[in-house]
């Protein structure tokens, strides 16, 4: 039996990314958090204030004989737009921008190469950023599943649902089963 691997995404709010990376087989658990920033211990009020330098992210606790990185990278790229500076959606502020912390150099060399491919294919500039994961603190308790917790929320209905049931299409073959 391999050991779980863990993978670090921010691509805009975590619930979104959260709810719609959950949906894959071999994804073990996706826990709400933070990263990227220069702030002990911040809280939501904190980040979403921009001036800790944190990032709204995921970490992504999987199985690697289910679920490999690359495929990670792929459904993370098909939820959010790479080419929106500190901006997803309606949420707007260096908290949402587009960022890999990455977790050893295989993880670093492979999301480089995404990235690069990525940015021959689109239009506008990938603006992803590729950093090491220094440190990751969880999202308070409320953030942690917060769409299967309120799914007739607004803002879920109109943000996370749709990134959900594009992993759904998507990646029909890859989804985890109930």
């Amino acid at each position: 039996m391999t050991a779980t691997k863990t993978a670090t995404f921010g691509g805009g709010c975590f619930w979104c990314i959260e709810a719609a990376l959950e949906e894959l087989e071999g994804v073990e658990s996706v826990t709400s958090g933070y990263a990227g920033g220069h702030v002990e211990d911040p809280t939501y009020e904190a980040v979403c204030s921009g001036e800790t330098g944190h990032a709204e992210v995921v970490r992504v606790a999987y199985d690697p004989d289910v679920v490999e990185y690359g495929d990670l990278l792929e459904a993370f790229f098909t939820i959010h737009d790479p080419t929106q500076l500190n901006r997803q959606g309606p949420d707007v502020g260096s908290q949402y921008r587009s960022i890999v912390l990455y977790h050893d150099d295989d993880q670093r060399r492979q999301a480089r190469a995404y990235i690069e491919a990525l940015d021959e294919e689109y239009d506008d500039d990938v603006v992803t950023e590729l950093e090491p994961l220094e440190t990751f603190y969880e999202a308070e308790e409320y953030h942690q599943n917060y769409f299967e917790k309120n799914p007739q929320d607004a803002y879920c209905s109109m943000h996370a649902q749709p990134k959900v049931e594009k992993i759904r299409e998507t990646f029909a073959e890859k989804m985890a089963s109930e």
